[in-house]
């Protein structure tokens, strides 16, 4: 069973904590984590850009000459595509670009994103995040305790850690999210995990 240490919120270390190998001992599956971005990364996309088809156009009501007899050829509005300021064929349209990958591919994504971590030594479990109130400084102090104060760091917390999660917001380079919101791209873009025991619990209930 894999094991991986345990610390205080001072930094200091408080035993080993054993993992859920199911979980946290998936051979990497690169292919997988690639097509689980890809994903994520398309559904982050606004697919907001639009153009004017020749309906939305202003204008063109009136029909430029008379259908026959001019010798030129025959027109039914001056916003036609043909038309210089006529409206455009075939042209973007506001739309969605997210779709969704299978729900074992997403979790094994994850799975595979998290055992790359604990392999590296890059999974912090911290007994948990208690602030009296919101703080920044003392959310630093944490890090520094961790000596992952320079990393880019993912910080997982239990649902309603509400002072934790407003004293890291505003460090650079920390990301805060839920222990239900734990995602591919946001393993893999920090450096470090820092989780605490409570959120690894949830966690490890909704991969299982």
């Amino acid at each position: 069973m894999t094991s991986v240490a345990l610390y205080k919120q001072n930094g200091n270390k408080n035993g080993n904590l054993n993992l859920n190998d199911a979980i946290f001992s998936v051979k990497p599956n690169n292919n997988v984590e690639f097509e689980a971005v890809v994903m994520q990364r398309a559904s982050q996309r606004q697919g907001t850009s639009a153009v004017k088809n020749r309906s939305a156009v202003r204008g063109g009501g009136k029909k430029p000459w008379r259908q026959k007899g001019t010798g030129r050829a025959r027109q039914g509005s001056i916003r036609a595509p043909q038309w210089r300021g006529g409206g455009i064929v075939f042209g973007p349209t506001p739309r969605s670009y997210g779709y969704h990958l299978p729900k074992k591919v997403s979790r094994l994504a994850v799975k595979s994103a998290l055992s790359e971590k604990v392999a590296n030594g890059d999974l912090v479990v911290v007994d948990a995040l208690d602030f009296k109130a919101p703080k920044t400084k003392d959310f630093e102090a944490v890090l520094d305790g961790l000596k992952i104060a320079s990393e880019k760091t993912l910080v997982v917390l239990e649902d309603g850690n509400q002072n934790a999660a407003l004293s890291a917001r505003n460090l650079t380079n920390v990301n805060v999210i839920s222990a239900k919101g734990v995602n591919t791209l946001d393993v893999l873009l920090n450096n470090k995990v820092v989780i605490t025991k409570a959120a690894l619990s949830q966690v490890e209930e909704v991969l299982a």
